[in-house]
């Protein structure tokens, strides 16, 4: 786990109601780039760790027989089980309410797991040794991020806002980039100078060195994939909003009584950056390590 720091399941508490709104997809093409590199042909089972909202495991769910997604936030299960049965796919899914650790919680065998910006929340070589042994023979764990190659070292993929990342892409397009820098000042003047996580704060950021946690727990590789982004997506400030109350370090909860203040100072914030209340953001590329247990054909 991460130290000095303890797991506690108000970490997304919230959340769930602004990911849709909020959060960026990812990258299009992403489901026919996994359906090559793993040899999908609808059959199979897909474990999405971590689901959240069912993000990821939906895009993938016409890949696979049988889907089934573990998160430990009760919204993220609600809502992932409301946008399974929109999009047609709630009888052949299944989503509980578990923490990775609980794995493999008879739930059997799979083709392949996946992580969709989860993987640092949990106790990393607890559960990429547990998820191996749910592995079918050719079966593959897969990371999936967005892809930050400027990522401020305290942030992992996923994060949130980044003052670094270059302020440049919103060149030449219709309407004033996120002022993310800013909004990331307003968030610490609110709740603070450390990263908060839940009822405990992140004084060191979450983990990294992901490829020693799964060469310890016996898997191979990984296979890198980038899927290209670069779609020029128009944001409005309610997608602003919900984007920074889709954030654990900037979950509802933890404003408390000033959550209604701190809105306010956020939408102001963002009247003074686009008079018009529209923001263009380039869809970043995603990143795909797909790892192979070691000895199993």
């Amino acid at each position: 786990m991460i130290d000095g720091w303890t797991w506690d399941e108000t970490l997304f508490a919230g959340t769930a109601a602004y990911y849709e709104r909020g959060r960026l997809p990812y990258a299009p093409g992403l489901a026919d780039a996994l359906a090559g590199v793993l040899r999908l042909d609808g059959r199979g089972r897909l474990l999405d760790v971590g689901c959240g909202p069912g993000t990821l495991a939906l895009l993938l769910a016409h890949r696979f027989e049988e889907v089934v997604g573990v998160d430990p936030d009760a919204g993220m299960i609600a809502a992932a089980r409301r946008a399974a049965k929109a999009a047609e796919v709630a009888g052949r899914s299944t989503w509980l309410r578990i923490r990775a650790e609980q794995l493999p919680a008879g739930l059997g065998t799979f083709t392949v797991a996946t992580f969709g910006q989860s993987f640092h929340w949990m106790d990393r070589d607890l559960v990429a040794a547990t998820v191996r042994g749910m592995l079918r023979p050719g079966g593959a764990l897969v990371h999936v991020s967005d892809l930050k190659p400027d990522l401020k070292p305290d942030l992992k993929p996923g994060d949130g806002p980044n003052p670094k990342e270059d302020p440049r892409p919103a060149e030449g397009l219709p309407h004033p980039p996120v002022p993310d820098a800013a909004i990331g000042e307003l968030v610490r003047r609110y709740l603070g100078p450390v990263r908060r996580a839940g009822r405990g704060l992140l004084a060191a950021g979450t983990p990294g060195n992901e490829s020693a946690v799964l060469a310890r727990a016996g898997f191979a590789g990984p296979e890198r994939v980038v899927v290209p982004g670069g779609l020029v997506l128009e944001r409005t400030v309610d997608d602003v909003v919900a984007g920074v109350f889709s954030m654990s370090f900037s979950a509802p909860h933890l404003f408390g009584p000033g959550r209604a203040a701190f809105e306010a100072d956020l939408r102001r914030l963002l009247a003074r950056a686009s008079a018009a209340g529209r923001f263009s953001v380039r869809q970043p590329a995603t990143e795909v390590f797909v790892w192979r247990p070691v000895g199993v054909p």
